[in-house]
């Protein structure tokens, strides 16, 4: 079950993270879900070095470095599969 919840939350963080960058992200709703499933762990860890992982309540800080961390590996996930996609044109065209 704790599998499933990853898939969600990484939709979700994926989603938001695509939706705070400002214009087109080329990438598939695969690789958006993996990059906020990633971005979601680095979140988790940052909150744990901080201090601030369990907290009264909702754990706000924890969320918002998750969204963070989704937000820079969405933005880095972007630019490696634009340069993959243009290699692979490229190395295509020549043959």
């Amino acid at each position: 079950m704790s599998w499933l919840w990853a898939i969600i939350v990484g939709l979700v963080l994926g989603l938001i993270a695509r939706a705070v960058i400002p214009g087109r992200q080329r990438i598939p709703l695969w690789l958006t879900i993996l990059c906020g499933i990633v971005g979601g762990m680095l979140g988790n860890g940052a909150a744990g070095w901080l201090g601030v992982a369990d907290t009264r309540g909702i754990d706000w800080i924890r969320h918002v470095l998750q969204l963070i961390g989704a937000i820079v590996v969405v933005g880095v996930g972007d630019l490696l599969w634009s340069a993959f996609r243009a290699r692979r044109t490229r190395t295509r065209t020549r043959a």
